[in-house]
């Protein structure tokens, strides 16, 4: 009876040792393929229309002004596009503010054009003011692609929102008691056969911020980051949080400055 016993156990271990290995070997055939997808659509990004008509956005007069954003400082002086996003979020002095690339467009916006930023903050995402503000996202990030991601905290502001979107990204809560933690704080995790990068580390904050903004396929839908975070919150059960506000900058910046020696991959290409 031992043996018969001994037999038993050694077979129910084989087999699910197998259906362990079975599942595992499924996951990493589907994360082969997801890829493997992502690479024959890369040379025909979708993002490649947004970023033409951003750049028809930015050189174009709008707004009571009627002027153009070619003058705006998103931190490396008037005017200059190429690698700003690489080094967002950041103080302004002159907004006395920390600022991401969606909300110093909109102050750009204000400055320059007289347009008011409640206007782009109660559109909604893909329609009206939002939808210009995309264009014009994927125009400017597209000239940081290849360029190291280097967003400081030497400014005491830039380390209080570090430390403010560190507490945001472990904060629980919820009818789930979800945080952003929950599916971005560990290595090895996915949902619905895609990779989770872990955002506490380098390599994962770099794989997570470095990739967006980007086109979503399955939406047909080109997201920045606020509407990245926006739909994370969704997923969460979460109120959704106001467009550039305090939170979703400060969730950036953690992001970011983990990500510090990573490389701008944006505009990305998304399931």
């Amino acid at each position: 009876m031992q043996r018969k016993f001994t037999l038993g156990l050694a077979i129910s271990i084989s087999a699910a040792l197998l259906i362990v290995s079975s599942s595992v070997s499924a996951q990493n055939s589907a994360t082969d393929d997801i890829a493997k997808y992502r690479e024959m659509i890369a040379d025909g990004n979708p993002s490649e229309l947004y970023e033409a008509a951003g750049e028809e956005l930015w050189k174009k007069p709008a707004g009571p002004k009627n002027a153009t954003l070619e003058k705006c400082d998103l931190g490396l002086g008037p005017g200059v596009v190429k690698g700003a996003a690489a080094q967002l979020p950041r103080y302004f002095k002159d907004t006395n503010k920390v600022q991401d690339l969606e909300s110093r467009l909109m102050t750009c916006m204000q400055v320059l054009q007289g347009r008011v930023p409640q206007e782009m903050i109660d559109a909604p995402f893909q329609k009206g003011p939002k939808k210009d503000m995309e264009a014009i996202v994927a125009y400017v990030v597209t000239l940081s692609k290849g360029d190291k991601i280097k967003v400081s905290t030497a400014h005491p502001k830039e380390k209080e929102m570090y430390e403010l979107g560190k507490r945001a990204f472990f904060f629980q809560g919820g009818p789930m008691d979800f945080s952003c933690a929950s599916c971005h704080g560990e290595d090895g995790k996915r949902i619905r056969l895609q990779d989770l990068p872990n955002i506490t580390t380098q390599k994962g904050a770099a794989m997570g911020w470095g990739y967006w903004p980007a086109y979503r396929v399955s939406s047909g839908q080109f997201w920045t980051m606020q509407q990245r975070l926006n739909d994370c919150y969704r997923q969460q059960r979460f109120p959704f949080p106001i467009y550039a506000s305090d939170v979703t900058i400060a969730l950036s910046m953690y992001m970011a400055k983990n990500a510090n020696g990573g490389t701008v991959e944006t505009p990305g290409l998304k399931r």
